[in-house]
């Protein structure tokens, strides 16, 4: 069985989608899950700006990780992406206080909400997400989520799957048994084809939708 972490960033769809699959891949007993942090807005981040001055719409949620990691352990992380998740991408509109959405998701995930409260006044913990960034992009180049890496964190590491659809179990496993394979063959380095649809999650459609309605409106 792979012992597999999981880098996440809560405002990709795709991410969490895959991590849906991830998730029931464990149910499964085809792996065992473990969690890190990644901030795509530190990766979007102009080259002259300071990523230690950044107020990034994910920081309450990534350093609410980051002080999960710290007093629980990584696996500990998981239920409470799962429940953020759940409230930011299937149940639309999207929430509007970042803070809040992550006080209900710690709750929800049987954890003490205050965790968001001590997270957000310790400016270790963004320091703590920057340093965890880097170093997998400095060690794995990676580049965007979902980012998977082998061995609880220590083995070889890729970018994806990205999947549109939550796949059935038995194609779910599958997947994971070629891409656990693609991973370890060290002469292996890209596989890529564009989306072929959206994440089949609400809040993506919810905006979808908005995005129509506003260029309709633009139209006139």
């Amino acid at each position: 069985m792979e012992h597999v972490r999981f880098h996440f960033d809560p405002l990709c769809p795709w991410c969490y989608q895959t991590s849906r699959w991830a998730r029931r891949l464990e149910e499964l007993g085809e792996l065992t899950l473990e969690w890190g942090v990644f901030s795509l807005e530190v990766v979007n981040l102009p080259d002259d700006q300071d990523p230690g001055a950044l107020e990034a719409r994910a920081a309450p949620a990534l350093r609410t990780a980051i002080a999960i990691r710290d007093e629980l352990g990584r696996a500990a992380i998981g239920p409470f992406y799962a429940a953020l998740g759940r409230r930011v991408w299937e149940e639309p509109p999207p929430p509007e206080d970042p803070v809040a959405a992550v006080r209900a998701a710690l709750g929800a995930a049987g954890l003490d909400p205050s965790l968001v409260d001590r997270a957000l006044a310790d400016p270790g913990t963004w320091e703590a997400v920057l340093a965890e960034h880097r170093n997998v992009v400095e060690r794995y180049g990676a580049f965007g989520v979902p980012t998977l890496i082998l061995d609880a964190g220590t083995g070889p590491a890729i970018f994806g799957p990205v999947v549109s659809v939550l796949p059935a179990d038995d194609d779910a496993v599958t997947l994971w048994r070629h891409t656990a394979w693609l991973v370890r063959y060290g002469n292996f380095s890209e596989l890529k084809r564009s989306r072929a649809q959206p994440p089949d999650l609400p809040t993506a459609a919810w905006y979808r939708e908005r995005r129509e309605q506003e260029r309709a409106a633009s139209r006139g």
